[in-house]
């Protein structure tokens, strides 16, 4: 099937052709037609399947007709993340290149001014995250009476952040006549409840068994102590092929203290977590896509969604507290028909979490024995970090350590810069301890949190995140 047979107009096709793309895939192929007759729809698909340009297409078709008028976008689309909600942006940008379609994009971390001016001017596609979207509806900047179209985008993410009492309540202010289409990797009950209230006979569209991972993607886990996991880190890093690699953990503060020390190490490494504005955020992401960096390390603001290709390893330094993250973290590599490596690091305490994950998924993690994973190239690099002040030796402003990776005469990325430590210490930190201690096992921030409490952070705080 080509995308000439779905019934876009010619405007669109040309976008669509100029994008690269000529056949849709399986979701876009059963969603766009009924999108274009009007009908609501539920779709479950895994991440990495086209998802976002299945509404996105018949969308710009249907709005093409009409006029917008101010403080009333004609359609609304709901994301969870800031950065799904650009990117969403983007693809209306693209595909809606000849179409004469005003858009404006509603989160939190930016002005809220230039967004107020955009309402005032009248926009046909509005998108937004609940949080800012309810801020600016009390205050009065925004009316719902004249949106004739609705997509509820990775409704189960909505459930994970608390949003669906904000959803719910957004969906009573639009019209009662109007369509609507939810979006979703999995269906607990309360996003049923959600489709049930508010959705008119939908067209169910399944493209994939919810909660399937993507069959493209070798996976594995790895029993490890917490405090083995930098080493095998670096082991995987510096020897498995790694080109690029997003590395998710548990906790923002994780995030910052292994960027940090990747960074010291000689890695070309970034960071995205929830408590870096709008801006630092989404300069990261297009730093780790233009090739800049080409280690991502990310908390699951980076999760879901977001398309970025070229991925080679996924590696989850903490097992993700919820199943349905797992999903969504591994299919940030293997996309769009790509192979791809997902290694998970588990410690003595997570075996509750593997057992949630094999359950939802269907299937038996293969596990790994950590010494399969060859050591780091020079392991004296970690035992010379080990006895200095990390604070003291973090590169700064101007200072070479986060640079353009290394070429190989192949002319792939090299996991390392070539601005890495000396294996030996340095000669003034043995004059300022000349009874130098034993060096310890492990880097203090292998183990910060141990074998410890390993619970979720309170929703009432996650959920404000991305608002």
């Amino acid at each position: 099937m080509k995308f000439a047979d779905l019934g876009l107009s010619d405007e669109l096709l040309s976008a669509v052709a100029d994008a690269g793309y000529d056949e849709p895939t399986p979701i876009q192929a059963q969603a766009i037609p009924p999108v274009l007759m009007m009908k609501d729809i539920i779709g479950i698909a895994q991440t990495g399947t086209g998802k976002t340009a299945s509404f996105v297409l018949p969308m710009i078709d249907v709005l093409a007709h009409g006029r917008s008028r101010a403080r009333m976008p004609r359609s609304l689309i709901l994301e969870p993340t800031r950065e799904l909600a650009a990117q969403v942006a983007e693809n209306f940008e693209k595909y809606g290149k000849n179409h004469n379609l005003s858009m404006a994009l509603l989160i939190g971390g930016v002005s809220m001014g230039d967004q107020v001016k955009a309402l005032e001017k009248g926009v046909d596609v509005l998108i937004a995250t609940p949080g800012r979207l309810m801020d600016l509806f009390e205050r009065g900047r925004i009316l719902m009476s004249g949106c004739e179209l609705l997509v509820i985008d990775e409704a189960d993410r909505m459930l994970d952040m608390g949003f669906i009492p904000d959803i719910e309540e957004i969906c009573s202010k639009l019209p009662a006549t109007r369509q609507t289409m939810l979006f979703s990797a999995t269906m607990p009950p309360p996003i049923k409840k959600l489709s049930d209230q508010f959705l008119t006979s939908p067209k169910y569209i399944e493209v994939s068994r919810p909660a399937t991972a993507n069959t493209s993607i070798d996976q594995s886990i790895i029993h490890i102590a917490p405090r083995g996991k930098q080493k095998l880190l670096y082991g995987i890093l510096d020897n498995e092929g790694v080109e690029t690699a997003i590395i998710f953990c548990n906790r923002k503060t994780q995030v910052r203290d292994l960027c940090q020390q990747l960074r010291k190490d000689g890695f070309d490494a970034g960071q995205i977590h929830g408590d870096m504005d709008q801006t630092s955020r989404l300069a990261e992401l297009e730093r780790f896509k233009s090739g800049e960096i080409n280690i991502l390390c990310a908390s699951d603001v980076a999760a879901r969604g977001l398309d970025i290709k070229g991925v080679s390893h996924v590696v989850n330094f903490d097992i993700p507290w919820h199943p349905d993250d797992y999903i969504h973290r591994i299919g940030r590599t293997g996309r769009a028909g790509a192979t791809g490596v997902a290694i998970t690091f588990v410690t003595r305490s997570d075996s509750e979490h593997v057992e949630n994950i094999e359950k939802l998924t269907g299937m038996k993690l293969p596990v790994r024995d950590s010494k399969s994973v060859k050591p780091e190239k020079k392991p004296s690099y970690a035992k010379a970090d080990k006895k200095s002040d990390h604070k003291d030796d973090r590169p700064k402003s101007g200072e070479s350590g986060s640079g353009r990776p290394k070429q190989r005469k192949d002319g792939k990325s090299l996991p390392r810069n070539d601005n890495r430590p000396s294996s030996k210490p340095p000669k003034k930190e043995k004059s300022q301890s000349p009874s130098p201690k034993p060096a310890p096992a492990r880097d203090e921030a292998d183990d910060q949190d141990g074998d410890g409490w390993n619970g979720p952070v309170p929703g009432f705080l996650d959920a404000k995140l991305d608002r």
